[in-house]
């Protein structure tokens, strides 16, 4: 029975795509759909997809649009509209879930609320390290202490939202502060994100439109935010940041002026 939706935002990195599949392969719930949401990805890396999606052990979609552009938002609308469970949790295809990160998203959720967990930055030292045998055989987790080297002495940084809590004191002390979506580690039940009508599709640059945007209107609309630090734990893979475009902040600051939270731009387009 498929009780949650993992939607993989991707864009080519078939290498990065089959490290973050290898962790999910390691979930310890395993009662899940995995939607690759692809924003035009080239032919060669559709086939490689294809592929793979034969011998991976768990149902696996593969959404693709034509590249004219970046259209994330877009593509992720459609990821949404695909999928066979009411609970969402959205993750880029560069970022590897520690082993019970799906369990966590799934059996934290609560209607009303939408939960979001943090990430450790991985150097480009310890990305090359990374390959999907080790990471099927616990690498990561068996060797945080590589991690926390880099962190001192390297370029690997945030190794502190690494660290994975059972104890409740622990996870109710590192989670006492509000802390703001992250759109490549955070989950909703569908019901609540189509209140928003998803995510608004006119932002056409990466930043601010798969979180900030978000985390706006759904506040706006009484959906409140739950930290899942050092319980949903990801490790991102190294590649050169990217700026927030202006246009991005600029329709922000329009979408704040209007005080509206459900998007005619979004799942249901009504802007046609």
């Amino acid at each position: 029975m498929i009780k949650a939706s993992v939607i993989l935002s991707f864009y080519n990195r078939v290498d990065y795509l089959r490290l973050v599949l290898a962790g999910l392969e390691r979930q310890t719930f395993k009662e899940f759909e995995i939607i690759i949401a692809d924003d035009g990805s080239t032919p060669e890396s559709i086939e490689e997809i294809e592929h793979l999606s034969v011998r991976f052990p768990f149902p696996l979609v593969h959404i693709w649009q034509e590249d004219i552009g970046f259209r994330k938002n877009k593509i992720l609308n459609r990821a949404i509209a695909s999928t066979k469970s009411d609970y969402l949790i959205f993750v880029d295809a560069d970022c590897i879930p520690h082993p019970e990160f799906v369990k966590e998203h799934f059996h934290n959720s609560e209607e009303n609320y939408c939960l979001t967990g943090r990430r450790v930055n991985l150097s480009e030292k310890i990305t090359q390290l990374l390959t999907r045998e080790n990471i099927k055989n616990g690498f990561i987790e068996e060797n945080f202490l590589l991690l926390i080297d880099d962190g001192i002495f390297g370029k690997s940084y945030d190794i502190e939202k690494g660290f994975y809590f059972k104890n409740k004191f622990f996870r109710n002390f590192f989670n006492r502060k509000k802390r703001g979506l992250l759109g490549c580690n955070f989950s909703i039940h569908k019901s609540d994100f189509m209140k928003i009508n998803g995510f608004d599709e006119r932002y056409e640059a990466p930043s601010v439109g798969e979180d900030t945007d978000v985390e706006y209107r759904l506040t706006l609309c009484g959906i409140k935010i739950k930290s899942l630090n050092n319980i949903a734990v990801q490790y991102h893979l190294y590649h050169k940041l990217q700026e927030r475009p202006e246009k991005n902040l600029l329709l922000f600051e329009d979408i704040k002026k209007s005080g509206v939270y459900f998007s005619p731009y979004g799942i249901k387009n009504l802007s046609k």
